[in-house]
């Protein structure tokens, strides 16, 4: 196992009703910004559960933050939090709208002349406005982790500072009814594919990080498809699993000590960036990709994924892997999500301005050796149509 230093001090509150306590985490004399997405959070209850907890604080409002969240939408909450003296957020919504509020937080005091640099130049956040959540879509893991990623011009970059972990976070697995089953299948497969990125790399002997994603992984296998049937959908355990194995799947734990990958996280962001395609179809397109073209980097673990995860006893290692990538197609297809670049339209012409896009932003040494160059990005692209 590597040596780490792990901390995570965000608060949660988990369960039904668990909204009201917003109220004992943000102190009464903070002029509070909330910000939220389209507005369905005033269709499903969660926006007026928020106006009863703030009753005795001062608050405003900035909504609109999209999928994807666009730097020129941001930038426009700086106008308010100037203009009112806005000195914590709460961010209420998935974990676009999370990630907005942490860029939104680290551009309030940055003291640079273009906020953009804290993305395009990796500029320290040195300081931001404190944040709570109330999270709305489980898939991101952003309401307790550091992490945040934000999109220009076709550019879809992130960004890490421990200034913009959030405070506290409310997860009530019940506001999660009212998603979309497209919403649902996002969420399930981003969980699932953050897992992988820590879990899928090269054993240090992290036993206990490995135990731990793996039981993520099949939790998100058992239980994913089943809130897309109509008998279970409405089924709030498994919407409270669902919820809970998100944020663990991205909070700093699993990862902890042992190596990680990303690749096909950046890999995949360009294909949002420049196509605006769902990261987490994104994701469910690169990744068994990137199993196939880097099997025999991978090889061991990915024994120990198909014989742990998959259950799958009989045969060569080979085999194991062969039919633990089928297995892991066959679940993103049963989370109605897309395995092929061919079923977004995206096509081997396209593939040349995809490598540019990850010149420019540097991805050229992906992976936990990283030994994905371009080339073998282009490879993995390939391998995806």
């Amino acid at each position: 196992m590597l040596n780490f230093s792990f901390h995570n001090p965000t608060k949660i509150h988990f369960g039904e009703n668990q909204i009201q306590l917003i109220a004992g985490e943000i102190p009464t004399h903070a002029k509070v910004l909330v910000i939220y997405g389209g507005g369905s959070i005033k269709q499903n209850g969660v926006y007026d559960q928020v106006v009863n907890a703030l009753a005795e604080h001062t608050w405003f409002e900035f909504s609109g933050i999209e999928p994807n969240p666009k730097y020129a939408t941001l930038m426009k909450a700086q106008a308010i939090i100037q203009q009112e003296g806005i000195d914590y957020l709460l961010a209420v919504g998935g974990g676009s709208v999370v990630d907005g509020a942490k860029f939104i937080a680290a551009a309030a005091l940055y003291e640079g002349e273009d906020p953009w640099d804290i993305l395009a130049k990796q500029h320290p956040v040195k300081q931001a406005l404190p944040i709570g959540v109330v999270l709305t879509l489980p898939a991101t893991g952003s309401e307790s982790n550091i992490g945040s990623v934000v999109t220009r011009d076709g550019h879809k970059l992130p960004f890490q500072s421990p200034f913009v972990r959030p405070q506290f976070a409310v997860l009530d697995p019940k506001v999660t009814l009212s998603l979309s089953e497209r919403q649902i299948s996002n969420g399930v497969v981003d969980a699932f594919v953050h897992t992988l990125e820590q879990y899928l790399t090269y054993s240090v002997n992290g036993k206990v990080q490995d135990r731990f994603a793996e039981g993520l992984l099949q939790t998100l296998i058992e239980e994913g498809p089943k809130a897309l049937q109509p008998a279970t959908k409405e089924d709030l355990d498994i919407r409270a699993n669902i919820m809970w194995s998100a944020t663990m799947a991205l909070n700093g734990l699993i990862g902890s000590g042992v190596p990680q990958d990303w690749s096909t996280h950046m890999i995949g962001h360009e294909l949002t960036g420049r196509f605006g395609i769902d990261h987490a179809r994104t994701l469910s397109i690169i990744l068994p990709a990137v199993m196939k073209v880097k099997r025999e980097q991978k090889r061991e673990k990915l024994v120990q994924f198909a014989e742990r995860v998959w259950h799958l006893s009989e045969g060569s290692d080979e085999l194991k892997i062969d039919k633990a990538i089928e297995l892991t197609e066959a679940f993103f297809q049963r989370m109605g999500v897309p395995t092929r670049l061919s079923e977004v339209d995206v096509t081997q012409e396209d593939i040349d301005g995809l490598i540019e896009k990850l010149e420019q932003h540097g991805m050229t040494q992906l992976g936990e050796h990283g030994d994905i160059t371009l080339d073998v990005s282009r490879t993995i692209y390939e391998k995806a149509l």
